[in-house]
């Protein structure tokens, strides 16, 4: 995005025109979206996760029948 300050415009009203033009664009909001984004985990550690809760779950289920939990 490229904008030239007119001729005798002042600096805060082409700050505003400038911020207006970002804002309409959407090219901040997409840069946020891009900046906060997670990498995709892997398959394998998604399995090893799934298989560490499940191994956790089972663990507090003997837990509460044992009445040590």
């Amino acid at each position: 995005m490229e904008l030239k300050r007119r001729e005798g415009e002042s600096v805060s009203s082409f700050l505003y025109r400038f911020s207006k033009k970002m804002q309409q664009s959407g090219v901040l909001k997409e840069a946020k979206k891009r900046r906060s984004r997670a990498r995709a985990v892997n398959k394998n550690k998604r399995r090893v996760g799934a298989i560490y809760r499940d191994e956790k779950r089972v663990e507090i289920e003997t837990a509460k029948k044992l009445g040590t939990f």
